[in-house]
């Protein structure tokens, strides 16, 4: 049973949006650096962050959390050979 199964929906709705806002400011700061190495941490850390915070709304935060940091070190490794031109 989820935890948000108990809550209004104006309390879902203002989780939500925290949720959301969270996500594009972490999509905004996600994959900083000018290495392989430091993008694909720095997405790491912050998809770990977010989905520990997404994970925590169901309680299992730790599943989110590794999820979030596979999705964030992905996303950093495919952002840097995008920059580098190795893909389009």
């Amino acid at each position: 049973m989820s935890t948000l199964d108990h809550k209004s929906p104006a309390a879902i709705a203002s989780i939500l949006s925290a949720v959301a806002l969270s996500a594009v400011v972490a999509l905004g700061i996600s994959a900083c650096g000018t290495t392989t190495t430091s993008r694909a941490g720095s997405g790491a850390a912050f998809g770990a962050a977010t989905g520990a915070a997404l994970g925590s709304l169901s309680a299992n935060a730790g599943r989110g959390a590794l999820i979030g940091a596979g999705a964030g070190a992905l996303g950093g490794f495919l952002y840097d050979q995008h920059q580098r031109g190795n893909i389009d």
